[in-house]
């Protein structure tokens, strides 16, 4: 039988792994908590995601942005093609191969997981949803291009209220 003392310390080094580990999983995004509620909120658990360090690890990635052409062309992820989100159009990338990675991002994940599940039902078979959008990618100090692909702190935050969780960056909206 343990003593009081060995459960306590017992108790109290289980709670500290706890933490330990909870720390680790959130130190991937470095968004306050009322934003990863947010995104909690906003986006289904249907689609697959994809992290900021997960892409950054991922050079061979197709990128497609579905924010506005003028969201696109004050920043986005170099390399990325513009597919939209209210002109989205299933044409915009008959190129690519069925099979080919696909990340998809926008702001902060609800359109481009709206996108996502467009390709998925075209039957694009593996593409997925950028957790937390170029505003992840922006505050964990990734770099941005502009519309004529020089790097810029520029970041199109959307609107106003959407503005507080581009932490990094100029922000235009």
């Amino acid at each position: 039988m343990m003593s009081p003392l060995i459960k306590a310390a017992h108790r109290t080094a289980l709670v500290l792994l706890l933490l330990i580990a909870t720390g680790a999983a959130q130190a991937q995004h470095v968004q306050e908590p009322a934003y990863q509620e947010k995104l909690q909120h906003l986006l289904s658990d249907k689609t697959p995601v994809i992290d900021v360090p997960q892409l950054a690890k991922e050079p061979k990635v197709v990128l497609l942005d579905a924010r506005s052409k003028e969201e696109y062309d004050v920043s986005h992820i170099a390399k990325a093609r513009r597919v939209g989100y209210d002109d989205f159009d299933i044409a915009k990338v008959k190129d690519l191969p069925k099979d080919a990675a696909i990340v998809v991002y926008c702001s902060v994940g609800y359109r481009s997981e709206r996108v996502t599940e467009k390709l998925l039902k075209a039957g694009y078979t593996s593409v997925r949803n950028l957790y937390g959008g170029i505003f992840e990618w922006v505050n964990t100090g990734h770099a941005v291009v502009d519309d004529v692909g020089k790097p810029t702190n520029r970041i199109h935050t959307y609107n106003k209220n959407w503005s507080r969780w581009a932490l990094k960056g100029e922000k235009v909206h």
